[in-house]
């Protein structure tokens, strides 16, 4: 069955007319912060105690916009008879945030978690060069990554949890053992001096 002619145009002013009057909600920034979703994507911080310079984030970014640089330093050895060992000490850390396009790729593949979202997006320049953050500059933004959500209460607890409360269940029992052990040895002792103390009495 063809359409009706102008039917087309009948749906679009009902549309039109159902949205004129409907209030509508205006946002008042920058009066009025906006809520932003908790995986807001905004800027990247730095964690850089977490960095080992293993260069994966730079290697897989698509825009190449992350500069590190880094220099070796040989660690002493441990123990006397041990060897040196050399390790990646990192020497600058940039994103050059005019270029990223905000994909989390550099997130997600670093294996230490020295990188995390923020959702601040409150970062324009009026000059492009400024948009290369350094590492300090990286590192201020960390002070803004939100705490990571709770889990879901029906989900499976980590391993690495249900081994440390293992381990510290394990621990607290033989610390109760051996105060119960050393308690039943005090009164012991205690039972076998009283009838030394009678016959003197």
């Amino acid at each position: 069955m063809p359409p009706i002619p102008g039917s087309g145009l009948a749906k679009g002013l009902a549309v039109t007319l159902r949205t004129m009057t409907k209030k509508t909600v205006t946002e008042q920034y920058p009066d009025v912060q906006p809520e932003l979703p908790p995986r807001t994507r905004g800027v990247i911080g730095l964690f850089e105690e977490n960095c080992t310079v293993c260069m994966l984030c730079a290697r897989e970014c698509p825009d190449w916009c992350i500069y590190i640089d880094s220099h070796k330093e040989t660690v002493p050895a441990a123990a006397p008879g041990g060897r040196e060992r050399s390790r990646n000490v990192l020497d600058r850390f940039a994103i050059d945030f005019s270029l990223c396009m905000y994909c989390g790729i550099c997130i997600e593949v670093c294996p230490f978690d020295a990188l995390f979202w923020s959702p601040e997006f409150e970062y324009s320049e009026t000059d492009i060069r400024d948009l290369t953050h350094e590492r300090d500059k990286l590192r201020e933004w960390m002070w803004t990554v939100p705490a990571p959500p709770a889990l879901d209460p029906g989900a499976e607890e980590p391993k690495e949890l249900a081994a440390a409360r293992k381990t510290a269940d394990k621990l607290a029992a033989q610390r109760e053992a051996a105060e119960q052990e050393a308690a039943e040895r005090e009164a012991a002792a205690q039972d076998a001096a009283r009838p030394e103390q009678e016959g003197r009495e």
